[in-house]
């Protein structure tokens, strides 16, 4: 039997950012179901707080020099890499000047939210699957962290449904309560159009608050994970109301095994559905 391959995806991984819940769950989980048998790759934005010489990050040049169009406006994608050798595994990183290159990460000197927020989100989410098409590798799970990867979700269910190598990837969302007071351009859902979507795809994002950006990617998700034992009400109210496969919250001494029992359920219920 093949190993079942996860694709992780994080705005945040220790020990890159400063620590944080979400970093440290992102640094573990990708170790622990690597142990566990499953093969994996893990993304994260290349934020410029990132020390590259300490941590030794270098450039892929074979994966490096694609453009994506973002508002109307091409953007060069870089692509780096680096190794956790503790842990025997890979990072890689999505990088570009313009968004990533400054000394904050997601609010300025004056704790203000950037605006470009929405469109580093969208440069992160269609720079990590198109990178994951030019390894050719095809998820079986893909496991997202944080609103900065809530837009994984809804591409994988809409313009890359049809895409071989995302046609049968189950997605995991695990929610953090994180920037939910923020709200993102009424131009959002325009800038977010691609072929393959409908309106009714892009229902969400008509008022683009955090947490109606938090609602899609639960929406277009095959599975969700509580990473606190209450979440924002109206998150709390869509778990509920949904008929999707939820995991309850684990403390971080121990959720691995949680974690790596829920993607097998899903798996399983994938084959079933397959037989």
């Amino acid at each position: 039997m093949k190993k079942a391959k996860v694709l992780f995806v994080s705005q945040e991984i220790n020990p890159y950012l400063e620590v944080t819940e979400t970093g440290a769950i992102a640094r573990q989980l990708p170790q622990g179901i690597q142990e566990r048998g499953k093969e994996i790759r893990t993304f994260m934005p290349r934020f410029g707080v990132i020390n590259e010489r300490r941590n030794q990050l270098h450039e892929v040049i074979r994966l490096s020099g694609m453009n994506l169009i973002i508002d109307d406006t091409d953007h060069p994608l870089i692509i780096k890499v680096a190794s956790i050798q503790s842990a025997r595994m890979q990072v890689y990183f999505i990088d570009n000047e313009e968004y990533f290159q400054r000394k904050f990460i997601f609010h300025d000197i004056k704790k203000k939210f950037y605006k470009d927020n929405e469109d580093r989100a969208i440069f992160f989410c269609r720079g990590v699957l198109e990178t994951v098409k030019k390894l050719g590798w095809a998820p079986d799970i893909i496991h997202c962290h944080g609103w900065m990867t809530a837009l994984i979700p809804f591409f994988v269910k809409t313009s890359y449904k049809e895409d071989p190598l995302f046609q049968n990837s189950k997605v995991v969302y695990s929610m953090y309560d994180q920037d939910l007071d923020e709200k993102f351009s009424d131009t959002f859902g325009k800038k977010l159009k691609m072929d393959g979507m409908s309106t009714e795809d892009l229902k969400y994002f008509k008022e683009p608050t955090m947490v109606n950006v938090n609602l899609a990617a639960m929406h277009n998700s095959d599975g969700i994970i509580k990473t606190q034992e209450k979440h924002n009400a109206s998150i709390e109210n869509f778990i509920k109301r949904s008929n999707k496969r939820v995991l309850q919250y684990h403390p971080l001494d121990n959720f691995v095994d949680a974690y790596h029992d829920f993607y097998n359920e899903i798996l399983e219920e994938e084959a079933e559905l397959v037989d």
